[in-house]
């Protein structure tokens, strides 16, 4: 358990933590040292559980600091004795499993730079990816059920000139191609490291691309200061201790799967149970979800609102929960009626939070023990300074804005990026020459009390449940049909998954094209399934800025108000009779919709308004509903 002293529940608690410089609060020089920090506590607890599916979760593999860190040295190790030097690149492109972390941290402890890969992505993006980064060993895999893992990585290694050495992290390894990662390990000393070198908290530590379906992603680089911090940053806010339980079913490419369920529980010296290969894909996990949190008395864990609207599908039963003191949502705004139903439903609290890759994965989190407003993403993290700037019409810094101003979300502190890999991306990404301060992209208000309330997206992407689309990922494909001139994604208001992707279409002059067609189209050339628009609508003229760019917004509206019509058309019955529904810019919630209903005699407002919010329960656009 958490000792009071150590809960934090308001802004003032977060201020009073900052009068402690920070540089006192880490005393690691790099993330293997950090790490050793909370193996050191108990070196025969278990740091890491492991399953291989959800329905084997009875007979999980443990791993105990001990062992854990023996492996992480025998993987340093071993990569020093390939030639991998500090400063050196080391990609990993695989599912969850133990060796991920031994890659992760031992390529760190050398001083080598660690770079996880989505192992969905296109072979070409791969490719690119590992060229940008001039990738020296890669660690891979056979090709697993769903993830055609190795056929990709066969088809693109002659293209990356960089690369020495492939490793299979399971199997045998192919030889004269790959070197089997676990025939391989007890060859090498878990004792230490070999050849230490000096590895600084600047030093770059790691490279994460960010979202992105096709096309070549921006590369976040992380200093290993910026990963130790942000790991003591959510560890203090979420009271992480020895007693942490925490379940892993997010990728370990991404961000949250290592630092928020990874590194940062590991320094603490709690455990981590590692979700099986799929995570929370695998059915089995999904399943046995609740008996898997009984089994190994689970603290926490960390999802997208999917996830949450999956597990209320699935019986508590006989199953003991009571371990269970909160779980964290992030990736996508979540409904107040899917918040109250799963809080209600399992006895426990969500904190919903904010983040990026930039930010090395939160910087907002309402608070775990004090309030938590719905709707917000909370407050900021200790030692990360938040505002939100008024950018001019050029998108430079004009000024701060005042309280519940919308502008544009921004950040600093020790767990934000130093910048791209790519130069051209750091031009237009801080506010700043000394890049201190992030513009995240992100429009937003902060209220009186510090809770940051998201608005808008000046990035545009759509979040679709986990999965965070670029619009130019389905514009760009749709654009190569033979008929299609202008092309608009945007995210669409979904019960289930928040935003589900749609595309505006503008045909060329005199061509001829049918919806299905273009939806067929849009099926076959688009490589992420989740990218593929769930409609087409082929308009006659695109909204266009006085500039002549096309007005997006205006799309957004008018797709949010053909859901709300639908919704409320259908659920008001003999209530009342709907007779607009206008939506449009909102100054203090960025979007608004305003519903104009004829009532029933017998009706009020107040009964109005209570039946609109069952009907619109699982959206989160800000209504108002007026009586006519």
């Amino acid at each position: 358990m958490v000792d009071e002293e150590q809960k934090v529940a308001t802004l003032a608690d977060i201020e009073a933590i900052e009068q402690i410089p920070f540089e006192e609060r880490i005393t690691a020089a790099n993330t293997y040292e950090f790490l050793l920090q909370g193996a050191e506590k108990d070196p025969e607890k278990v740091a890491l559980w492991f399953m291989m599916t959800g329905a084997d979760y009875k007979h999980a593999t443990p791993t105990t600091y001990k062992e854990f860190v023996a492996n992480i040295n025998r993987t340093a190790n071993m990569l020093s004795s390939l030639g991998v030097r500090k400063g050196d690149v080391v990609s990993i492109v695989a599912v969850n499993m133990p060796q991920y972390h031994y890659a992760i941290w031992g390529t760190e402890a050398i001083g080598a730079i660690i770079n996880p890969i989505n192992p969905l992505l296109g072979a070409n993006q791969m490719r690119d990816i590992m060229n940008t980064a001039r990738t020296k060993v890669l660690f891979t895999m056979p090709t697993f059920p769903g993830v055609d893992v190795w056929e990709k990585v066969e088809s693109i290694k002659a293209e990356i000139p960089t690369l020495e050495n492939i490793i299979h992290v399971i199997g045998a390894g192919i030889p004269d191609v790959a070197i089997s990662f676990m025939k391989t390990l007890g060859d090498y000393n878990g004792e230490g490291l070999d050849n230490p070198v000096p590895v600084g908290p600047q030093d770059i530590a790691a490279y994460f691309h960010t979202g992105g379906t096709t096309g070549m992603p921006k590369i976040a680089q992380h200093t290993h200061m910026n990963e130790m911090a942000l790991a003591w940053q959510i560890g203090k806010v979420a009271g992480m201790s020895e007693s942490t339980l925490f379940l892993c079913g997010l990728p370990l490419f991404h961000v949250n799967g290592v630092f928020v369920t990874g590194l940062a529980p590991f320094h603490a010296g709690g455990t981590v149970v590692l979700l099986t290969p799929g995570g929370y894909r695998d059915q089995g996990v999904l399943k046995n979800f609740w008996k898997i949190i009984e089994k190994f008395k689970a603290t926490s864990f960390s999802g997208v609102p999917t996830l949450y609207a999956g597990l209320l599908q699935v019986p508590i039963g006989d199953a003991d929960i009571s371990s269970l003191e909160y779980a964290i949502c992030g990736a996508a705004p979540m409904s107040v009626n899917l918040f109250t139903a799963f809080q209600e439903y399992a006895g426990t609290k969500i904190v919903e939070g904010y983040g990026l890759t930039e930010g090395t994965c939160v910087s907002t989190l309402n608070p775990v023990y004090g309030e938590r407003r719905v709707g917000s993403v909370g407050i900021r993290l200790p030692y990360q300074p938040l505002k939100i700037a008024i950018l001019d019409v050029e998108g430079k810094y004009e000024r701060d804005a005042e309280v519940d101003e919308i502008g544009n979300v921004s950040i600093k502190g020790p767990n934000v990026f130093p910048g791209y890999l790519q130069e051209e991306y750091n031009k237009k990404a801080f506010l700043d020459d000394e890049r201190e301060w992030f513009n995240t992209g992100d429009l937003g208000r902060i209220d009186a009390d510090g809770y940051l309330w998201l608005t808008g997206r000046s990035k545009e992407l759509i979040k679709r449940g986990g999965h965070m689309i670029n619009p130019a990922d389905i514009e760009d494909p749709l654009t190569k049909h033979p008929a299609v001139s202008v092309v608009a994604a945007i995210g669409k208001p979904d019960p289930h998954s928040g935003e589900v992707p749609i595309a505006y279409i503008q045909l060329k002059e005199g061509a001829e094209a049918s919806e299905e067609e273009l939806l067929e189209f849009a099926a076959q050339n688009i490589g992420e399934r989740a990218a593929v628009p769930k409609e087409i609508k082929i308009l006659d003229q695109l909204p266009m800025t006085a500039v002549g760019k096309i007005f997006k917004p205006a799309l957004i509206w008018e797709a949010t108000k053909l859901v709300y019509e639908a919704e409320i058309s259908g659920g008001l019955g003999e209530a009342g009779e709907l007779v607009t529904v206008d939506v449009g810019e909102d100054k203090l919630h960025g979007t608004g919709v305003h519903i104009q209903i004829k009532p029933a005699p017998e009706e009020s407002q107040d009964s109005i308004e209570a039946r609109l919010k069952d009907i619109l329960r699982d959206y989160t656009i800000f209504w108002e509903v007026e009586l006519v």
